[in-house]
């Protein structure tokens, strides 16, 4: 895993992590994280791929795909790692008053203002073009949980185009107050659309959705939905970067943080808890866990959004430790875990290798491990996960294995800033993640 300051690749500036891992599933996951900073359900029993495409007309109400529209003609505005912290201390405000002038309250009055005023402007545009993408999609736009997905994404977005014009702190705080709400009102977005990922997969394997070809649609038939899916959720941590950093900047301060970004973040801590954490949830699963080694650069650190680093770390580590048990079965002498965190002092990315020997990842699988619609968990588990209706992405609650989005998932929290998670397999032996 890499990590750059500019891209998700755990790069900060010229700084970042690589995460590598080797033995689980005998695959290596590289990862660079970087600081770039209502509709019926169809009737599943007779839909095919081709007539599910994007050429269908519209479900959204004439209304809102009229104001959809209009706003999906309007840009999106990339912000990167370095630009959100910029602004978080006030670096990028036109500063036309004496600073003599200034009271020490008054600068995070402006900051709050101007990002305020930038979000009510960015962040119905985002809405818009994520709501064209669910009314588009073919084949998961029908299933349930999408739907109610695409619904909670119209209620915002219309929510949010009526907002006024930010002029003073009165309108910023009230203007806080309808983000919290809407931030908090998708928090288990993840999940849903899991879920929708879990109902496509059911009606395919019931051959309630047909192929082209009116056979049992195969894996290679659902680029569509993988494209979608990718989209969607690469645009979903994007918003709730903006927003969250939004709403860190109007918490007390925190020290070495801007908003919700630190600028020391420790590969070696976050390493750290991740292992405690996937060791505790491995030790829950079978009642035992292999030794995870760390070793490399335990001294470094760089700018990024700790939260970030700590869920890719926790996916890759849960995979390596799971891989590890049921290769070698509960009560074995299992062969340690080890995580490298890179320790050349001239590296342009932050790198982590995880290294694991778990028994690696089949051929016939390997091309599957990115996909949202693909995963090895036991359909019971699935099931148990559809129930399930808290917020798990950053989660010790959710199972080792279940819905199968972890993986993407991880890649996507480290592309969104330049970044990528990488993994090589040997099948047979382990798998190694950076």
């Amino acid at each position: 895993m890499t990590t750059n300051i500019n891209s998700l690749r755990v790069h900060v500036g010229s700084v970042v992590p690589r995460i590598l891992r080797g033995g689980s599933t005998s695959k290596v996951r590289s990862l660079r994280v970087g600081s770039k900073l209502l509709c019926s359900r169809r009737d599943l029993a007779t839909m095919t791929l081709s007539s599910s495409s994007s050429e269908l007309d519209s479900k959204l109400p004439p209304d809102v795909a009229e104001v959809v529209q209009k706003y999906v003609q309007k840009p999106q505005t990339p912000a990167s790692l370095q630009t959100l912290m910029r602004t978080g201390r006030g670096e990028l405000l036109k500063k036309t008053y004496r600073e003599s002038e200034m009271q020490d309250t008054a600068a995070t009055e402006l900051i709050l203002m101007q990002v305020a005023g930038f979000l009510r402007r960015e962040i119905p545009i985002r809405l818009a073009h994520r709501i064209q993408d669910l009314d588009r999609v073919p084949l998961m736009g029908d299933m349930p949980s999408v739907e109610a997905v695409r619904d909670i994404y119209i209620s915002s977005f219309m929510e949010l185009v009526d907002q006024p014009k930010i002029g003073n702190p009165e309108q910023e705080e009230e203007f806080a107050t309808k983000l919290q709400t809407i931030y908090e009102k998708h928090s288990n977005v993840l999940i849903q659309m899991a879920k929708g990922a879990f109902e496509l997969r059911a009606a395919v394997r019931n051959g309630e959705i047909k192929g082209t070809t009116g056979r049992r649609m195969k894996f290679d038939e659902m680029d569509g939905c993988h494209s979608f899916l990718d989209r969607f959720y690469m645009s979903r941590i994007g918003m709730r970067v903006l927003v969250g950093q939004y709403i860190a900047l109007r918490q007390p301060p925190m020290e070495n943080f801007v908003g919700m970004i630190c600028k020391e973040t420790s590969p070696y801590e976050i390493v750290h808890n991740a292992v405690e954490d996937a060791k505790f949830m491995c030790d829950r699963k079978f009642g035992d866990s292999p030794e995870v080694i760390i070793s490399g650069r335990k001294d470094l650190t760089f700018s990024y959004i700790p939260d970030h680093l700590h869920y890719i770390l926790l996916e890759l580590l849960k995979n390596a430790l799971r891989a590890t048990v049921e290769t070698h079965g509960v009560d074995s002498d299992f062969p340690p875990v080890e995580v490298i965190i890179a320790d050349g002092k001239a590296n342009e990315d932050v790198a982590i290798k995880i290294a694991d020997e778990g028994g690696g990842i089949p051929r016939s699988v390997i091309h599957k491990i990115w996909s949202y619609l693909f995963t090895t968990a036991d359909p019971s588990i699935q099931e148990g996960l559809v129930a399930f209706s808290g917020e798990v992405d950053h989660s010790t609650d959710s199972p080792l294995a279940g819905l199968g989005y972890g993986l993407p998932i991880s890649r996507s929290y480290a592309r969104y800033f330049g970044g990528d998670v990488s993994i090589m397999s040997l099948d047979g032996f382990g798998t190694d993640a950076f």
